[in-house]
């Protein structure tokens, strides 16, 4: 047999190779969960059910920090000078002949993505790895003329601690010049990236430094089991979203799209000006359900579906979704993704919270020395492994574009992050690119380069995310026992997040003295009101339907514990406890 042997069935792709290593799946059941703010029941797993359907899936050997370590010290230093191109290929570990090809997708793509030619400019600029070379092609401004000859900034040092306090009194001053490369270009240890490479043009790919970066980082963490993925740099994923949907759906088409019924509301926003039907799929307490986007799909009529085509794209917030701040399980994701081979349907992952993975909510009287002590003994590896698998990991056809984001978990200002997908789509969205953005900021990209790979390294910006979700942990926690105190619990339900910054609300209206004659959408209004005149803003779940014509399912309020302080914090759900009693006529 050869070293990689790819065994197809009609429900199943197996990988089998000496390099994966098998799931341990010999105690595995299904969970079912009740409606959002319901607690979950455990019932057997169903012969017939999407789960039991799914394949059983092999994952590859998890990459190392060593082997990161090792491949560059192979590789030596990174040369990469202004325009330079780049590719995935370039920077990861794993030898691409341990893996299958992905699927193509030319079926799916719109015509608008498969009439894109490559940018001549952008390709010319290829030439200037040929060493010596004069280029009189390319309208690459001098850097001579940049009015930047340095930046500085301070930055958390990993040894000294990551709080702003710690910044302060423990942190490091690191500055960016014009000239490192150059100037350090003797030193195997010198920089690799500048300003006169970043403020100056690149591919749409994104510099080859921060490249080299997001593939490792993607290689440790998701490791595809394909041998064709790619990364590029992405302008957030607002931006990468909008590129995707462009890629895949074409409004002569009918095309149209499933997500979760209550769904990120930019999504669908950015969504229904490019012609795409939006349709949501029902959720519970592990979000989507796959069985009812299984049943929507098999018995899909387009007359009854204002005209709308069968969907091909789902676009799903597996980890902290927003609003409802749901997260898949392994097994929904595995479910998840058997019903979209099973209707060829194409998965846009987007990921911003992933790493905001939380532990247990442990109730008002947890011993924060205790909690602090975990954080502490807990490795970067560990971290690793504690976190439910993407469905990008699980990915054997190459069907998944994931979108990562450094908006929630380092600065939001920055406008960066990258796609993960097979070379066939990433190729897609670099032409894309090219004529539309450009790819993102440079002042970004070496910003954050400096932090993240000259400063941290790997290993460094993993315990930043390890200290970001401690963060996050004890902030949702202050918020849940301030719901406790100030809310009506006769009235008012949720589940604790497991991951990400949102508390959905789910309010019984069914008990509001005037259920019978006012609407959800009223009772809505009604509380929003008297929420803005108490003085606190909270989100209404109204605006996050993915079918903004429908009347509400439920009576829903979207809560972020992201950046209030404590205080405020609880007395923001006092007022918000004072507001639904008022509507409800509780004393």
């Amino acid at each position: 047999m050869s070293t990689s042997t790819q065994v197809r069935t009609s429900s199943a792709i197996k990988i089998m190779s000496p390099t994966l290593l098998a799931i341990d799946e010999s105690a595995a059941a299904a969970e079912t969960v009740g409606p959002i703010g319901l607690p979950a029941k455990q019932v057997p797993e169903h012969p017939n059910s999407v789960a039991a359907r799914a394949p059983k899936l092999e994952r590859p050997r998890r990459i190392t920090f060593k082997d990161i370590a090792d491949k560059r010290t192979r590789a030596g230093k990174l040369v990469a000078l202004t325009a330079s191109a780049s590719d995935s290929d370039m920077f990861k570990v794993a030898a691409a002949g341990q893996k299958p090809k992905a699927r193509r997708w030319d079926h799916l793509l719109s015509q608008e993505s498969a009439s894109r030619k490559p940018c001549r400019l952008k390709q010319a600029a290829l030439n200037l790895r040929k060493p010596g070379i004069i280029s009189l092609g390319g309208g690459l401004p001098c850097p001579d003329n940049f009015p930047i000859e340095s930046i500085s900034m301070r930055v958390p040092s990993v040894s000294g601690g990551f709080s702003e306090a710690d910044t302060r009194a423990h942190g490091l001053d690191v500055t960016v010049g014009k000239y490192d490369v150059q100037e350090q270009a003797e030193d195997p240890n010198g920089a690799v990236y500048d300003l006169s490479i970043a403020l100056n043009y690149s591919q749409a790919t994104g510099s080859a430094q921060m490249m080299r970066f997001v593939t490792e980082h993607t290689e440790l963490v998701n490791n595809p089991p394909y041998a064709d993925w790619r990364c590029s740099m992405s302008i957030g994923s607002t931006g990468a979203l909008e590129m995707a949907l462009r890629i895949f759906c074409d409004r002569a088409r009918n095309d149209s799209m499933l997500t979760e019924e209550f769904s990120f509301s930019t999504a669908v926003e950015t969504a229904m000006p490019l012609g795409i039907k939006v349709f949501g799929v029902p959720v519970d307490g592990e979000g989507l359900i796959p069985e009812k986007m299984d049943e929507i799909l098999r018995t899909w009529k387009p007359e009854e579906r204002k005209g709308a085509a069968k969907p091909h794209v789902l676009y799903t917030v597996p980890s902290g979704q927003n609003p409802t701040g749901s997260t898949q399980s392994e097994e929904r994701r595995r479910a998840l993704y058997q019903v979209c081979r099973e209707h060829d349907v194409y998965i846009i992952e987007d990921e911003p919270y992933y790493y905001i993975q939380m532990p247990p909510y442990r109730g008002r009287d947890a011993k924060k020395e205790e909690e602090q002590s975990n954080d502490a003994e807990e490795t970067p590896e560990q971290f690793l492994e504690s976190l439910v698998p993407s469905i990008l990991s699980m990915d054997v056809d190459g069907r998944v574009l994931r979108m990562d984001s450094f908006s929630k978990v380092v600065v939001p200002g920055s406008r960066m992050g990258w796609v993960t997908a097979s070379e066939q789509i990433i190729d897609r969205f670099i032409r894309h690119g090219e004529s539309c953005n450009q790819g993102p900021s440079g002042i970004a990209q070496v910003l954050l380069h400096k932090l993240l790979d000259e400063t941290w390294g790997h290993e460094g910006y993993i315990r930043w995310l390890m200290s970001v979700r401690g963060e996050y942990t004890r902030r949702r926690d202050v918020l849940l026992a301030a719901c406790e105190d100030h809310l009506p619990r006769e009235v008012v339900n949720w589940e604790v997040p497991k991951t990400g910054m949102f508390h959905w609300l789910k309010v019984d209206h069914t008990k509001h003295p005037c259920a019978s004659t006012m609407s959800i959408s009223e009772m809505e209004a009604e509380i929003f009101k008297d929420c803005i005149d108490n003085g606190v803003l909270v989100a209404a779940g109204s605006w996050f339907m993915a079918d903004h014509d429908a009347e509400p399912s439920g009576l829903f309020f979207r809560a972020t514990f992201a950046a209030a302080t404590p205080d405020n914090m609880i007395e923001a759900t006092r007022r918000l406890g004072d507001a639904i009693r008022s509507s409800f006529q509780l004393n």
